[in-house]
């Protein structure tokens, strides 16, 4: 982490003592990019507060120096900047995976569990520098509204939020509107006419919305994605690669134990490589519409499919089925915002539980778009080949106790039949 500050000059503190009971001070979740540069300029002066820039590197894969001096050109009195990659993968990302929780079947989270870490990390700083009210960028229609603003309360329960776009004074309702504003105040504009869409990314993945891809039969454009090749153009031969896990944790990849930040970076290197991890999907925001997004999310991709394959010669049967059931709950409660919930607490208890033995190793195929499970093995693995083979199983399973066990299970369907239901 590093932080940066400037003295506020001698007129704006006193345009400040004299909005008594006014906020005097803000922290604003600061990208860089063109809402959060337009909303620093605008929290300034429309409430004559200084404002401090909260930058979180997630692993974006962008540097925060030319966010922070943008930060500092556009007016912040201070700009902290700190590094969330690690904390992100291991506290966040795993946690989320071992739960196998996908929303809707299909969206990794990528953005939605990302939020809260941001959120809690944006309060740490209106402690430290003992503000008034924390802001955010998102919009009054989408999910990160509610995950960043349920965070606040969850951690700081008399936070004060201020929601630009929800505020009465907020008249920039359109892009248009932001980019003129951002004009008039010099401000760098990132978005343009030729990629107007907007987009999210951090070390699990890439989100694009919007613009050009509202229209759900529109195809998204080849030149969109970043982290994953088109797979017509992938490697023609396919790449083999092994994740170990421990207690349900990834540690290592092809035998070399990384870092969980380092574990999705060369993750998402090798299935970016041949294409893996696009998802193209409309999904049902909390707030109640339908909205379409497109993913990459090439890391993620490989590391659910390899959990799945070391949990499937690992776990029983019972306990598997158990936290099955409760992955749709725990991603709904992610994608929703409720990741500091006491309900999220429990069942992730619960997820910890039926991760003890799930310790071994997946060997993964990757293959012009395609991840493809090719092996699986563990040092306490439930997978009895002398009982489950098609060979001689010299007495290890006894063929003449499966008619009893059927007949015992027919039982209420016969009974069922004969009373003529």
């Amino acid at each position: 982490m590093y932080v940066i500050k400037k003295k506020a000059p001698k007129g704006d503190m006193e345009a400040r003592k004299t909005m008594a009971g006014s906020v005097k001070k803000i922290v604003l979740a600061y990208s860089g990019g063109l809402d959060t540069s337009v909303i620093l300029k605008w929290l300034q002066e429309t409430y004559k507060a200084e404002v401090v820039a909260f930058i979180a590197d997630v692993g974006q894969a962008e540097e925060t120096e030319p966010a922070r001096q943008k930060a500092i050109d556009t007016g912040a009195c201070a700009v902290y900047c700190e590094d969330l990659a690690e904390e992100f993968a291991k506290e966040y990302v795993f946690p989320t995976m071992r739960a196998n929780a996908l929303y809707e079947g299909t969206y990794f989270l990528g953005t939605s569990v990302a939020r809260p870490l941001i959120a809690k990390a944006q309060i740490d700083v209106l402690r430290k520098e003992n503000a008034d009210a924390v802001a955010h960028g998102a919009t009054g229609k989408g999910n990160d509204q509610v995950r960043f603003e349920l965070t606040y309360y969850a951690l700081e329960p008399n936070v004060t939020i201020i929601a630009p776009w929800r505020d009465p004074k907020w008249d920039l309702i359109s892009r248009t509107k932001m980019i003129d504003y951002a004009k008039a105040h010099g401000i760098p504009v990132p978005v343009t006419a030729k990629k107007p869409y907007s987009s999210d990314r951090n070390l699990l993945h890439i989100s694009f919305e919007g613009g050009i891809l509202e229209d759900p039969w529109s195809e998204p454009p080849d030149d969109m994605f970043l982290l994953t090749t088109d797979p017509r153009k992938a490697p023609d031969a396919p790449e083999y690669v092994e994740i170990d896990f421990e207690e349900g944790w990834p540690v290592a990849v092809n035998g070399e134990r990384l870092s969980p930040a380092a574990l999705m970076r060369k993750l998402n290197t090798f299935a970016g490589n041949h294409g893996v991890g696009r998802v193209d999907m409309v999904e049902n925001r909390f707030v109640g519409m339908k909205s379409r997004g497109v993913y990459e999310t090439p890391g993620g991709t490989v590391l659910y499919a390899a959990h799945r394959a070391v949990e499937s010669i690992t776990m029983d049967r019972e306990v598997m089925l158990t936290r099955d059931q409760m992955s749709p709950k725990i991603a709904q409660l992610i994608y929703n915002g409720f990741w500091f919930s006491p309900e999220m607490r429990l069942m992730m208890s619960m997820v910890d539980k039926t991760q003890e033995n799930v310790t071994g190793t997946a060997r993964v195929k990757l293959y012009k778009g395609s991840c493809t499970i090719v092996g699986r093995k563990a040092p306490k693995s439930l997978y009895d080949a002398k009982i489950s083979t098609f060979e001689e199983d010299e007495g290890a399973y006894q063929q003449a106790d499966a008619g009893a066990f059927i007949r015992l299970n027919a039982l209420r369907l016969r009974v069922r039949k004969n009373a003529g239901l």
